[in-house]
């Protein structure tokens, strides 16, 4: 006879209000400007009541605003200025920001600086050129299928790298098969070279690479990547020659750092 399920213990410091008012947040991305309830339900698999009360308290304190014409939420103020204290109080940006744009007029590509977030990687600074391709700052890529994804889990201690797999397996179950092995093959390159590839994986034309750097101030993994059409950024190239800039860019931006 099967063993009954033990309750998982509750965690008294974790306050559920609290949680359901930032994943409502959590909703909207670059593209989402205006969201109906109904919409931030289905996103968060929370109640539509619950979305509402919710809803009212975040644009009371400012961060979300309400539109009666179109009956939707978009970002307010709060929200914003938040996301910019947070940005402004990245030091790896400020220290980055003139190599990524050096990279991206070498490359013509465009280049990002990218943090983790769940299952995406977001993008918190990027240059671009007229010949690249653009992803904005605030856009979320997928883990599963990016370099910057890739990066990412490579950098990771082998238990942590086990957890993320698992929960990308538990995402995309009929994905899993092709998501293992390219992940087999990130691991690999990352152990021999230092830096990922995605190519033409989350988009069909788009080529990448990107390296990861664990930060010393204990925030973590960021990662730098370029990204641009395949028939710019060719595998070669990247493996040979914007490969290796990455890598010199990162040791660039660990020194400016440690001189701070």
């Amino acid at each position: 006879m099967a063993q009954a399920r033990r309750p998982r213990p509750v965690d008294r410091k974790f306050v559920t209000a609290l949680a359901r008012g930032l994943e409502l947040l959590r909703c909207f991305g670059p593209r989402d400007r205006w969201l109906a309830n109904q919409e931030m339900a289905r996103r968060t698999g929370l109640a539509r009541p619950t979305v509402t009360r919710l809803a009212y308290t975040l644009t009371r304190l400012g961060h979300l605003r309400f539109s009666e014409a179109q009956n939707k939420y978009a970002l307010g103020s709060a929200a914003i200025g938040l996301g910019f204290a947070a940005l402004g109080q990245m030091d790896v940006r400020r220290v980055a920001r003139p190599l990524l744009q050096e990279l991206s007029e070498y490359t013509r590509a465009s280049v990002h600086l990218a943090v983790n977030d769940r299952l995406s990687m977001q993008v918190v600074d990027t240059y671009w050129n007229s010949a690249s391709f653009v992803v904005d700052i605030g856009s979320r890529v997928p883990v599963a299928t990016t370099s910057l994804g890739r990066a990412w889990v490579a950098a990771q201690p082998a238990a942590e790298r086990r957890r993320i797999l698992a929960e990308l397996r538990q995402d995309r179950p009929a994905d899993w098969p092709t998501t293992r092995r390219r992940f087999e093959q990130a691991f690999r390159d990352f152990e021999e070279q230092g830096f990922c590839f995605g190519l033409g994986d989350w988009r069909r034309e788009i080529n990448a690479v990107a390296a990861p750097l664990r930060l010393e101030d204990g925030a973590g993994v960021i990662v730098i990547g370029c990204s641009g059409a395949a028939f710019q950024l060719e595998a070669e190239r990247m493996r040979r020659d914007v490969g290796p800039r990455l890598l010199a860019l990162l040791g660039n931006v660990r020194s400016g750092l440690a001189r701070d």
